[in-house]
């Protein structure tokens, strides 16, 4: 089972950092692969005088390539029972049952390892609860008539003899697509996972479901997926599937095109714009905000007489029904603004935000970040010889804190924001009181089986 990964020499970087390898070293269809990604902007692969360059962007995981196994690191660790917590959280998915939960290890597999935990885990909940059965056609032959008599078949294989019935019946059966899907994502997991007591624990798993479809079937068996109270249960199990299987989850977190049996590559900056998008949502609901779409009548057009522009869309557009009625952008930045300045570009976004929805120049706007060292929250005001333009809120979310935790965080910025504007008191008077918690402790995260309708947003 990891014969093949024990001969592959692997080669570790971090977010942004790049390794140089010899030209032996990447085959052409290596080269068609990495090119391929160039082209989404998940890494960066250039010629030099010996060999190749490969420069890693914001998409972590592991590459595996004909003669290398690349592993790229994130440049924000995170401890792996909190980081599931994270992804669920992203996902809208629970948590894996207290039951078959263990302790989620990312070092040194990474993120691999992790979805793996996570797709064994639900697979065993949903062997303890039983596999679900459905009615499935099915070709028989039988000494006996039930079913439907298979005319054509009879005639042609049997020449009329009827000691030996060729039949269509349909009978409950467990090889429905649910469970397909399931034990094609497990048997690929026990190809992918790092750590052989994982991988094993994947392929004893696969073995108690249903002999799985090709991955392609799987892939465009998940497309379709319908949910019905008869298979919601399978509904987090196929989350975690379809990272494995065909890049899916959060807007395409995973970018998996032309590697077919070991890659898996998380976008980091898609999983935070759908973290924060959430958080920021459920945050104005408690103080009476309601998201509103960035597009229409509420864009921010740019017109150009010799090429079109993307419009300016933030991540979260919020609105708030108070004395007068405002606008708030909320902006989800993958960077570390922590210990370093806000960038020159992300001011002048937040500020093309306040413009277009603060017309006056006196509104604000919130930039969110992740802080692996605690929670931050700093203020940048900008000022001309007319007086402050706007007020910027940068928040830094602690990623050590489950999300209801750190929800509490962002609460306690958003207040300042809508008080900064001077013409909204009423909702955020409202606000209910912060409460502290320390790292690693609190309630557990509240259980949300189905996905909330997310505003579009645009590359940050």
């Amino acid at each position: 089972m990891g014969d093949h990964r024990t001969q592959l020499e692997e080669i570790r970087l971090g977010e942004y950092e790049y390794r140089e390898v010899q030209r032996e070293q990447l085959t052409d269809t290596d080269l068609s692969h990495l090119h391929s990604l160039t082209d989404q902007r998940c890494l960066r692969v250039s010629e030099t005088r010996y060999g190749w360059r490969i420069e890693a962007l914001s998409t972590v995981g592991v590459l595996v390539l004909d003669h290398i196994r690349l592993v790229i690191e994130p440049k924000t660790a995170v401890d792996g029972s909190r980081l599931i917590s994270w992804l669920c959280y992203a996902l809208h998915l629970p948590l894996p049952h207290a039951a078959t939960l263990r302790r989620w290890d990312t070092d040194p597999a990474g993120f691999t390892d992790l979805v793996i935990s996570a797709l064994v885990a639900e697979c065993r909940t949903l062997l303890l609860g039983g596999l679900r059965r459905d009615y499935v056609r099915r070709d028989l032959v039988e000494p006996v008539l039930r079913g439907r008599l298979d005319l054509a078949a009879q005639v042609c294989r049997q020449y009329g003899q009827l000691d030996r019935l060729h039949l269509r019946a349909f009978e409950r059966d467990a090889a429905i697509w649910e469970n397909e899907v399931c034990g094609a994502a497990l048997h690929l997991a026990a190809r992918l996972a790092d750590r052989h007591e994982l991988a094993r624990a994947a392929a004893d798993t696969a073995a108690l479901f249903p002999k799985p479809t090709n991955r392609a079937a799987a892939e465009r068996m998940l497309a379709r997926a319908r949910y019905t109270r008869l298979n919601a249960r399978y509904r987090p199990a196929h989350a975690w599937a379809r990272l494995l299987l065909d890049g899916g989850g959060v807007d395409d977190l995973l970018v998996d095109t032309g590697h077919t049996a070991d890659s898996l590559l998380l976008r980091m900056e898609t999983l935070w714009e759908a973290v924060v998008r959430r958080m920021t949502i459920e945050v104005a609901a408690e103080m009476s905000g309601h998201p509103v779409p960035s597009t229409g009548g509420t864009a921010i057009k740019v017109s150009d007489d010799l090429t079109s522009h993307s419009p300016f869309r933030p991540d979260v557009l919020l609105h708030f029904a108070g004395t007068q009625p405002m606008l708030l952008a909320v902006d989800a930045k993958y960077k570390r603004y922590d210990s370093r300045s806000v960038s020159a570009g992300d001011i002048h976004q937040m500020l093309t935000y306040i413009a277009g929805y603060s017309p006056k120049g006196t509104g604000a706007a919130v930039v969110v970040h992740p802080s692996p060292t605690g929670a931050t929250h700093r203020r940048l005001r900008v000022t001309a010889p007319r007086g402050q333009l706007a007020e910027l809120h940068v928040a830094g979310i602690d990623v050590r804190l489950p999300p209801q935790d750190a929800e509490k965080a962002l609460a306690d910025i958003l207040a300042p924001a809508l008080h900064s504007t001077g013409r909204f008191q009423a909702a955020a008077r409202r606000m209910p009181q912060p409460r502290t918690a320390e790292a690693g402790s609190g309630p557990a995260p509240r259980l949300v089986p189905t996905r909330r309708e997310a505003e579009t947003s645009s590359p940050g």
